[in-house]
């Protein structure tokens, strides 16, 4: 899932957008000729000395963990990522030689990692080696491809006046992050609202989006948003399997925060589960408790065929072996050991795994999210899970990383 742009963020820049730098007027000419136009100013563009600065190049000795996981577990979302990551320079040469390995054992995987990588520690932006560690699944969800008595809530696709506004190419240091809007008159505005668009959708009045399918519980199509990806069970018993389209623009607000700021719900019930009981229990205030997240995602339909569902990088993901991140601290597609805790557990959890997503909801130098897998053991795992840890990056040795600091 693509990162989002808060609203006043998405005023500013398109305030940029829409103003031109002033041009210095040329000082009066006395030739009967005009003065040359100055050729316009070069485009600048981050240096990869700036690119990452939280990531701290470290020896591999200090990762004290590596020796414990199997290793070889994560080999195939790695070969995954590579299809992607092949496209680029700096990964060509480690994953062309991966393509030529048979399933390593797990000394050959550590071997090749150690010999063609190089280590480095993440950090947030004030130097801090932790972070939050949270989990996301693949849900099952029972509906119909048609509004029928019981599946009474859409799933919509993107709908057609959805503006994707990317500043990357003018605004380098805003890279994986786009506004979007829809146009009044001649002006880009934000787009609606989770509860604008509801209303709009359920008097038929101006919304254009166009479900792709209906499910029959709105709380668990509320967490099929937050996941950005699910399967629905039709009447036939067959599979819908949808995954994240785009989204309104605005940042995701936590319902279980603001259930737990309420005295709805101690802190240690905030869960999905926690979530998902106090609807049953207050099916009146429901509706008013979703519409306070502004955020809305829409959805496309996916190939069955796939292994799972498709992240950010757009290779399927791996349960278990997968995470998400945020891409301004650590490049998509990289490989990351983890250590942390099993979900809602003092229990250790150190494994490799593969940053192939990300989310709306992941900010930070150390923040993962760790895909579970399909169903409801994967959505027990990952409704439990919010624990504290650390994240080290592996990085081909020659990726053009020069910014982080020792």
């Amino acid at each position: 899932m693509l990162l989002r742009a808060s609203p006043w963020l998405f005023a500013l820049l398109l305030s940029a957008c829409a103003v031109r730098p002033p041009v210095e007027p040329s000082a009066p000419h006395p030739a009967p000729t005009p003065a040359p136009v100055p050729p316009p100013p070069p485009v600048l563009t981050p240096t990869p000395a700036a690119a990452y600065p939280t990531l701290k190049p470290v020896d591999w000795a200090t990762l004290i963990f590596w020796q414990n996981d199997p290793v070889s577990e994560a080999w195939t979302a790695f070969l995954r990522g590579c299809t992607t990551l092949k496209k680029q320079s700096a990964w060509q040469a480690v994953c062309n030689e991966a393509a030529t390995m048979t399933q390593p054992d797990d000394a050959t995987t550590r071997a090749f990692f150690v010999q063609r990588f190089q280590l480095y520690q993440a950090t947030q932006d004030d130097g801090n080696a932790e972070g939050l560690i949270t989990g996301y699944y693949e849900p099952l969800l029972k509906g119909d491809r048609v509004r029928t008595e019981r599946a009474r809530f859409p799933l919509y696709a993107a709908p057609d006046d959805l503006i994707t506004v990317d500043l990357a190419s003018v605004y380098p240091e805003l890279k994986n992050l786009r506004l979007r809007g829809r146009l009044v008159g001649n002006k880009l505005v934000p787009y609606s609202t989770r509860k604008e668009i509801e209303a709009a959708a359920a008097h038929g009045n101006g919304f254009k989006g166009k479900p792709i399918a209906w499910v029959e519980d709105p709380v668990d199509l509320f967490f099929l948003q937050i996941q950005g990806s699910g399967r629905i069970e039709l009447p036939d018993g067959s599979h819908l399997r949808v995954g994240y389209a785009d989204q309104n623009g605005y940042p995701y607000q936590s319902i279980g925060k603001l259930l737990v700021e309420r005295g709805e719900l101690k802190l240690d019930q905030a869960s999905m589960q926690g979530i998902k009981d106090w609807g049953v229990k207050n099916p009146d205030k429901l509706p008013d408790l979703l519409a306070s997240n502004p955020s809305f995602v829409f959805f496309r339909e996916l190939p069955n065929g796939l292994s799972g569902p498709l992240g950010s990088l757009g290779v399927p993901l791996t349960g278990g072996r997968s995470i998400a991140v945020d891409p301004r601290y650590i490049p998509l597609g990289a490989p990351v050991f983890l250590a942390t805790t099993q979900p809602n557990s003092t229990l250790p959890l150190n494994k490799l795994v593969m940053a192939q997503d990300t989310g709306g909801a992941i900010r930070g130098g150390v923040r993962a999210d760790v895909f579970w897998g399909f169903g409801d053991a994967a959505g027990e795992l990952a409704g439990r899970m919010k624990q504290r840890g650390k994240m080290w990056v592996l990085l081909p040795k020659d990726y053009p990383i020069a910014s982080a600091r020792r």
